[in-house]
């Protein structure tokens, strides 16, 4: 075994995890970016399930204990931003504003899903919510969500493209690519890395001799940040840092968040290369406990209220669950045409 190739949760996190480096909140604020963290760990979790039993072909990526990275970033954006996402997308779309049962229906294959069921798990869309889309080639999705930069610096207009990838895609060509233009044209462009440790099977050390990834922003004289993403506020507060600049200055800025999944890469990966000791330490920083955990013992919310909102997520994915699977299949595999 090559040294550093089963580090803990303490050798990974770049930030002790004490008070003084929790960002303040309130009810307010936590409460429904608890809600929605829930919510996308409950549609994960029947997607599962789903796929266990044959309702979901194809393949299926899950992002339970990602959570706050999705949920913190989209809070910081305006509905009119852009946001392009990898594979693992059902958790951004949700905090977008797509619905579950859309979401859950597409999934499924079926007409009433977000893109007719013509889309599936890895390829959801949206232009009404500016969701251009889940993309399945690592890397290859960084340079539109440039390219929308480059309309929107162009047009005028204030809004700013943000792009989701994995850790895998930061020794891709397309992300150099777009990394440098985005520097070079003075883009409002935030990339974001979500760094779940692991690309498929590969841990980190094997893939890049540089662990620190925003090192990358240094080559082109770009803002870059690092921080540790179990903590859905902290995500909030320093991606909107970043957003803002973008808005306000057209400088686009490297983001690394440093999460876990914890499950396989996909439905399909047992994810033996992992020790579960290694998986248990991670499960330590869990974003949904600790932010229920902040909410009842920092911010004083009855506990009675944190179940009923979960009594409420089950029943909006219960009821997901019986939409996809009674809605009608697509009505083809070929290429839709939608009229304007």
């Amino acid at each position: 075994m090559l040294a550093g190739a089963m580090s803990s949760r303490a050798d990974i996190r770049i930030e002790p995890d004490t008070p003084e480096n929790l960002e303040a909140t309130t009810e307010e604020e936590l409460l429904p970016l608890y809600k929605t963290m829930l919510s996308i760990r409950r549609l994960e979790e029947a997607s599962a399930k789903a796929y266990s039993v044959g309702k979901i072909g194809g393949f299926l990526h899950l992002a339970i204990g990602q959570e706050a990275v999705c949920t913190g970033a989209v809070a910081a954006l305006r509905p009119e931003d852009y946001i392009t996402s990898t594979y693992r997308e059902h958790g951004h779309i949700y905090a977008r504003g797509v619905s579950a049962r859309a979401i859950l229906a597409e999934m499924w294959g079926k007409k009433t899903g977000v893109v007719k069921g013509l889309g599936g798990s890895m390829h959801m869309f949206s232009k009404e919510h500016n969701f251009l889309g889940g993309h399945g080639i690592v890397g290859g999705h960084v340079p539109i969500a440039v390219g929308a930069a480059f309309k929107a610096k162009y047009h005028g207009e204030k809004r700013v493209s943000a792009v989701f990838f994995g850790d895998g895609s930061a020794t891709i060509g397309g992300f150099a690519e777009g990394l440098a233009l985005a520097a070079l044209w003075k883009l409002p462009v935030v990339f974001i890395c979500e760094n779940n440790q692991y690309s498929m099977g590969t841990p980190l050390y094997r893939t890049t001799a540089a662990p620190d990834i925003t090192q990358r922003a240094l080559a082109h004289d770009m803002d870059r940040d690092r921080f540790d993403g179990d903590d859905v506020i902290k995500v909030k507060r320093r991606i909107a840092l970043a957003v803002e600049r973008a808005r306000e200055t057209n400088r686009p800025t490297l983001i690394e968040v440093r999460t876990y999944r914890f499950r396989g890469h996909s439905m399909s990966d047992p994810g033996l290369y992992r020790t579960r000791e290694e998986v248990a330490e991670w499960k330590k920083g869990d974003p949904l406990v600790r932010a229920k955990r902040r909410l009842i013992e920092e911010l004083g919310v009855d506990e009675e209220k944190i179940k009923a909102i979960a009594a409420e997520v089950k029943d909006e994915i219960a009821d997901a669950v019986r939409f996809a699977d009674t809605s009608p299949a697509s009505d083809s595999y070929l290429p839709y045409v939608i009229k304007e």
